[in-house]
């Protein structure tokens, strides 16, 4: 399925949102601010979404900029930047948002 489904503490359904940059979802990370940043396996994307996960926010990175299979997605708050990691690659990619 190529959707994210936001379900609250006692498992009853939210939201569901279906978008075109978020196939295949794997990661999911939410800072401490409440900013919910979601990897787009199949999409090679990382998207950010509201803190309720009806609707996206914008397109944080893509294959433009080097993520292929993004599986994982932290949030460094030292720099304003995140931290992508990869499906079948070694490596990581640090990026810096603006």
């Amino acid at each position: 399925m190529h959707k994210l489904i936001t379900l609250a503490t006692d498992d009853t359904l939210v939201s569901t949102i279906k978008d075109p940059e978020l196939q295949d979802p794997w990661g999911v990370y939410v800072t401490p601010a409440g900013q919910v940043f979601v990897c787009g396996c199949r999409s090679n994307t990382v998207i950010q979404v509201d803190l309720e996960g009806r609707k996206k926010l914008a397109t944080l990175v893509s294959s433009k900029d080097g993520v292929l299979k993004s599986v994982s997605v932290c949030y460094n708050t030292k720099t304003d930047g995140i931290i992508v990691g990869l499906h079948n690659n070694n490596t990581i990619n640090v990026m810096e948002l603006q």
